[in-house]
């Protein structure tokens, strides 16, 4: 009997919101009390493990989606709160003897190579959580984690609910594209106001012409949740470092690293000074651009109200791109289609779009599509597409699970969450979408495995964006974008913009990839030494890493939500680039609607999901292990 996509609610989302994720927290511990009635050894016992994982997972993802989708605040509350209780029981579980004892009962040589790697890589998750220390540890460990859960979750909160707004003089718009004026209309004072949510306060620090307007909206934006997130960060750093030293490690960074592809904490600080010797050189060497071409407007430093207007105009006085003449080709609704039919193409997949009465999705932005094989009328799974702002939503950009694909179980369904403009795009939202749409088509195409642990979007933390940020290149192929981005009257983007676009792409890459090492230095470093003055850590680590300043009297740490979803691994960005580099080398820069290889890495990285382990993978699709060749070839050309 062919899988039928989850049936969202006509109305009662609250009434829904109890019915699932309670129904499924439920379930999960049913299936914990038939695990432990099986007689030890008996198979059975990973089956109703696998059981448990499944409904924790599906109330947990229900939970996450809403709680930052949702435009109703009581469902928003709600879900926050399931979202604690699913990981108030999942500690619980983890800490569970019996049920720990009941998996280590199994006879490893009695199971396949699948079921041997969910019972081992089960079994080092119950080790990580404490469950083998004594019972005194064991509470300890229980608080700690409930602590987390609810300092994490209001340190993202925070964020998403601290939107700030900046009012500045209506002259300040000069320069701004038409619709973006449009949609900010003066006051009675001649005031417009821009909010600090990315499609208001990004289009405005690339394009206004104002420096004063420019400071006093960027130092806005890098206040954001500064100060309600001084305190919450203190204690975030405080008990992740009190729980993994309770446990063993000497700090968060390693009980963090342990399950990644880069395995010890200490290679950190090393990829980090070595990428940011790599792109020293040409990073300086653009800042000096930049900064003889602000010299001449009276602006002598580059720093973070700055960087984006004067990158923008060096493309186009340099390199002889505009980006307003560019976002003429990128209408959201052409950019939208284009997306599907070529991951259709490339991946030999059908996008069905489902009607919005059988859909009935949270909001009417989204737009829902079921996916199958090209060759196969079996579905795959459903994706749903958020991707306008609105108030209260996750206000950056991800991919968000609704159910994890089970082979034979459930389908697959994933939510696509973003904030673009309802219109003309920015080449550089372009490639955002291309690259959240390949993490939202690995959850898709990795939803079938047997045990949910392995279901979809499930490899270690450090390859997850790889696939992602190989998606990204189809967005600066001439032949791929020609294929949706035309301009009003249906005149394809030129070959030669393209390849204007991509060479001015190409400036700035040295001094953003440092801008990424302060990133990644920020993050692990904040999380080894819980700074006392976070701030004072934060401006030693602009001088070391970043080559643009920060603002005076500015927090970007309190707003830097990777804080909490990466933690202190956000290292694990560049890290996956290294390795998207090296995979990109398998395609023809010259063909990149040829299938051929496409399918094969299609088959050999996405679909296994987390079968395997992504170094395995990746030497499975590309004959070989992974370097760093193509990375340096690409950071140094």
């Amino acid at each position: 009997m062919a899988l039928t996509a989850l049936e969202l609610p006509a109305d009662d989302w609250l009434g829904w919101l109890d019915e699932r994720g309670n129904g499924q927290l439920q379930a999960a511990r049913q299936a914990i009390a038939d695990l432990l009635t099986r007689g030890p050894g008996d198979p059975a016992i990973l089956q109703s493990w696998n059981d448990a994982g499944i409904a924790l997972r599906n109330a947990g993802a229900v939970a996450g989606l809403l709680s930052s989708v949702h435009p109703q605040s009581a469902v928003i509350d709600r879900a926050e709160e399931l979202e604690l209780e699913v990981r108030r029981y999942s500690t619980d579980l983890y800490l569970d003897p019996d049920v720990y004892q009941a998996l280590r009962s199994l006879p490893t040589d009695q199971l396949d190579a699948g079921a041997q790697r969910l019972l081992e890589k089960s079994l080092k998750d119950f080790r990580r959580s404490g469950v083998d220390r004594d019972p005194e540890v064991r509470e300890q460990v229980r608080a700690l984690e409930r602590q987390l859960n609810e300092v994490g979750q209001a340190f993202s909160r925070n964020i998403r609910d601290g939107k700030r707004e900046t009012r500045v003089p209506v002259a300040a718009l000069d320069g701004l594209p038409d619709d973006y004026v449009d949609a900010h209309p003066a006051d009675a004072e001649g005031q417009v106001t821009i909010t600090t949510e990315y499609p208001d306060v990004l289009p405005f620090l690339t394009f206004c012409a104002d420096p004063a307007a420019r400071r006093v909206v960027a130092h806005t934006f890098f206040n954001l949740a500064w100060p309600e997130n001084d305190a919450v960060l203190a204690d975030l750093l405080r008990v992740r470092h009190e729980l993994a030293t309770l446990l063993g490690y000497a700090g968060w960074p390693d009980y963090d690293a342990e399950m990644m592809m880069i395995r010890s904490s200490d290679v950190i600080p090393g990829f980090v000074e070595r990428i940011t010797d790599a792109a020293g050189p040409a990073g300086r060497g653009e800042i000096d651009i930049l900064a003889a071409r602000a010299a001449d407007d009276g602006e002598p430093v580059i720093d973070v109200s700055n960087w984006r207007y004067y990158h923008e105009l060096i493309k186009r006085e340099q390199y002889g791109v505009d980006a307003q003449e560019v976002r003429r080709y990128f209408d959201f609704v052409k950019v939208h289609d284009g997306l599907l039919e070529i991951t259709g193409r490339l991946f030999g997949l059908r996008f069905t779009e489902v009607d919005d009465d059988v859909a009935r999705t949270w909001h009417p932005d989204v737009t829902t599509y079921d996916v199958a094989f090209s060759d196969d009328s079996q579905p795959l799974g459903r994706i749903h597409l958020d991707l306008h702002p609105r108030d209260r939503k996750y206000n950056h950009a991800a991919q968000f699970e609704l159910v994890a694909g089970v082979r034979d179980r459930q389908l697959p369904e994933g939510v696509l969450v973003c904030n673009f403009p309802n219109g003309l795009m920015d080449h550089r939202d372009v490639v955002t979408l291309f690259h959240e749409f390949g993490h939202l088509i690995h959850h898709v195409l990795g939803g079938r495995q047997q045990w949910a642990r392995f279901s979809g979007v499930a490899t270690e933390w450090d390859f997850v964006e790889a696939p992602s940020q190989l998606l990204e290149e189809w967005a600066w192929n001439a032949e791929v974008l020609q294929l949706f981005a035309t301009d009003a009257e249906g005149v394809p983007i030129p070959d030669e913009l393209v390849r204007k676009m991509r060479a001015a792409d190409e400036f700035g890459k040295g001094f953003l990839a440092r801008t990424q090492m302060f990133y990644a230095a920020l993050s692990y470093e904040f999380h080894r030494d819980r700074p006392a003055d976070p701030t004072a850590l934060m401006l030693e680590l602009y001088d070391r890493y970043s080559l643009i300043r920060p603002l005076p009297d500015t927090h970007f740490y309190a707003g830097f939500g990777h804080l909490e979803g990466y933690s202190s691994g956000y290292y694990t960005y560049m890290w996956s680039l290294v390795i998207a580099k090296d995979l990109f080398s398998a395609f023809d820069p010259d063909d990149l609607l040829a299938t051929e290889v496409a399918r094969r890495y299609r088959d050999r990285v996405l679909v296994p999901g987390g079968s395997a382990d992504a170094a395995d993978l990746i030497t499975d699709f590309l004959g070989r292990g992974y370097t760093t060749e193509a990375f340096e070839a690409w950071l140094n050309s």
